[in-house]
């Protein structure tokens, strides 16, 4: 079968700090491929919707997939799907991606017949026999897909994750994608799952709590796949286990690989694995992001991050030793008042690292949607992107915006104004020279991109498509029972999920 794959547009982050390559989406490519099938694909981060339906018309695809990672995406998948039944009626309409499987019949039944199947959990087992099963009508008999029409089996998890390594080769116009001063820069995956439990994240409920890892020399060979000098680990928690880390370092090491590396960890992993990241420095490991989120002990109980104060304050003086530049994130309670983002502000300027803040958000798949006490003030979808609030605020919206943006600016300036622009300009000089322009725009987008006004005007768009109504808030959930994914470590006593073994 011929098979479009697209991935919506930008959100408001991506707009300014980074731009990634949909990874997920290029390993459904390739599984796709493996099983005999055309695949063309077409990101609207960096395509235009005109450009996207002229490929449309000339690839005549049996079948479109659109990847929903994000909620904030939904009306615009929606949209086109509508467009493209609208074109080709006879074509298979499906998505699939991490959010799109905790709502699937949701967005089914606000998609009226333009989509035909959601794929919950992951895809690249799943979409091969999607689209197999599409002629004879059996799309309910593939695990993991739900259809108007009803669901198939529960879903599973994939076979080895070095099965179906990234066919970034179907893309186009890769210079696009950067993370902060990597530019350009590829994204890859050494592992996935993550089998930790905080409150706010979903990862971990996406998974089943579950944690796999891609095999060393695999991991060095996608590596060396990569054009790009520039390099993002997309694991939710880089180098949970150690040992993964130094002899995927080690394989890199032997091949002569040479990138330039960024990635995400906990800062209990920094602090219990500090050897690893030690040598990841000597193999080009520049820059770490930390979800460090509250600044108190008990913002970080309320998360369950299983952390404290100390292990992150250990942690920062960690990478300050190994020269690794820090992004920290931390989270905007809607409850804050001026006096709390003062004394965030007052903070952020103190220590050395790059601070950034997301507003906390109750998304379906977390904990927190069915235990916050706080009932949503919206259920747009386009405003669940971590940049809005969608929880009552204690100050006036327009009064927290401009809190919030006023930090942020404070933050931005600290990294990007007069002083850092110096320390930076021959990054920036060096990314002219080859033609690459993307961490050069961020410098001087700030203002374009947040803005109170722009935030506030966001909540007043007409609204046509919404989340489902959360139930009425309960004070404990069984986390089993919110899994996608059931790991078959998990044992069953009658109807309920045991505990992670």
């Amino acid at each position: 079968m011929r098979v479009l794959l697209v991935h919506p547009s930008a959100l408001m982050y991506s707009e300014l700090y980074l731009r990634l390559e949909p990874l997920g989406l290029e390993r459904v490519a390739s599984s796709l491929l493996a099983h005999g099938h055309q695949v063309r694909m077409v990101d609207l981060q960096v395509y235009r919707h005109d450009e996207m339906w002229a490929l449309f018309q000339e690839f005549s695809p049996d079948a479109v997939g659109f990847s929903l990672n994000y909620l904030a995406n939904v009306p615009e998948v929606i949209d086109l799907a509508k467009s493209v039944k609208a074109r080709r009626p006879g074509c298979l309409v499906f998505t699939g991606g991490h959010s799109v499987s905790f709502i699937a019949e949701h967005v089914l039944d606000q998609a009226g017949g333009a989509i035909d199947a959601v794929v919950r959990g992951e895809g690249e087992q799943a979409a091969p026999r999607l689209v197999e099963a599409a002629p004879d009508g059996a799309l309910t008999e593939v695990p993991g897909v739900v259809t108007p029409g009803g669901a198939g089996p529960a879903p599973q998890l994939g076979g080895r994750l070095e099965d179906n390594l990234p066919a970034r080769h179907i893309g186009g116009r890769r210079r696009k994608y950067f993370i902060g001063v990597l530019d350009p820069a590829a994204s890859v995956e050494f592992s996935r799952g993550c089998p930790w439990d905080c409150s706010f994240c979903s990862a971990w409920t996406f998974y089943g709590r579950s944690y796999r890892k891609v095999p060393p020399e695999a991991a060095a060979e996608d590596v060396a796949r990569v054009r790009e000098p520039g390099v993002f680990l997309v694991d939710d928690v880089a180098f949970i286990q150690p040992e993964h880390g130094m002899e995927i370092g080690r394989a890199i090491e032997r091949r002569g690989i040479r990138k330039e590396y960024y990635l995400e960890t906990r800062c209990d992993i920094l602090v219990r694995n500090e050897e690893v990241f030690r040598y990841w420095r000597r193999l080009g490991l520049n820059y770490m992001f930390l979800g460090i989120e509250s600044l108190t002990d008990e913002g970080l109980d309320a998360f369950r991050k299983r952390s404290s104060t100390d292990v992150n304050a250990k942690a920062l003086e960690v990478a300050r030793r190994l020269g690794v530049t820090v992004a920290i994130n931390l989270i905007a309670d809607p409850d804050w008042d001026e006096a709390q983002f003062e004394r965030v502000r007052q903070w952020a300027m103190e220590v050395p690292e790059i601070v950034h803040l997301t507003v906390q958000t109750p998304y379906p798949g977390t904990e927190i949607w069915h235990t916050e006490s706080r009932r949503l003030s919206t259920r747009d979808y386009r405003l669940f992107d971590v940049q809005h609030a969608v929880l009552p605020t204690r100050l006036p919206l327009e009064r927290f915006y401009a809190e919030l943006v006023k930090t942020q600016a404070v933050l931005a300036r600290k990294h990007l104004g007069a002083a850092a622009l110096a320390q930076t300009a021959g990054i920036a000089a060096r990314h002219l020279l080859h033609g690459q322009t993307n961490f050069v725009r961020m410098i001087w987008k700030f203002q374009k991109v947040y803005n109170a006004k722009r935030q506030l005007e966001d909540h007043w768009a007409p609204v046509h498509y919404e989340l489902p109504e959360p139930g009425a808030p309960v004070s404990g959930v069984e986390r089993g029972s919110l899994y996608v994914h059931v790991p078959l470590r998990l044992t069953r006593k009658g109807t309920g999920v045991g505990a992670v073994g």
